[in-house]
């Protein structure tokens, strides 16, 4: 079976409540056993545009990703993210 990766370039407006979001999402990504392989740092952006923030999330499987990202807890927490930032986030299923 396929790992399941989260990839999302976030601008966020207000770091302390965004803080927030952070918080809320600790247990719905536990639950799905999310592992964060990139959480912001350094980064260029060569081609194309980019956001202050990039994320790579990987998920035991495509549909632990999907299911995580459906779940009620992470509904909740994405309320918190979506006001205050701006991003876009694809759910991909890793190549074998």
């Amino acid at each position: 079976m396929s790992k399941g990766y989260w990839i999302a370039r976030v601008d966020v407006a207000d770091i302390e409540q965004y803080k927030l979001y952070v918080a809320a999402n600790a247990k719905p990504f536990a639950a799905f056993g999310a592992k964060f392989l990139v959480r912001s740092g350094r980064f260029e952006a060569p081609e194309g545009t980019s956001r202050s923030r990039n994320v790579v999330i990987e998920f035991p499987s495509y549909q632990d990703a999907l299911a995580c990202y459906r779940c009620p807890e992470y509904q909740e927490a994405m309320k918190l993210r979506l006001a205050v930032s701006t991003g876009d986030l694809i759910i991909v299923e890793g190549y074998e």
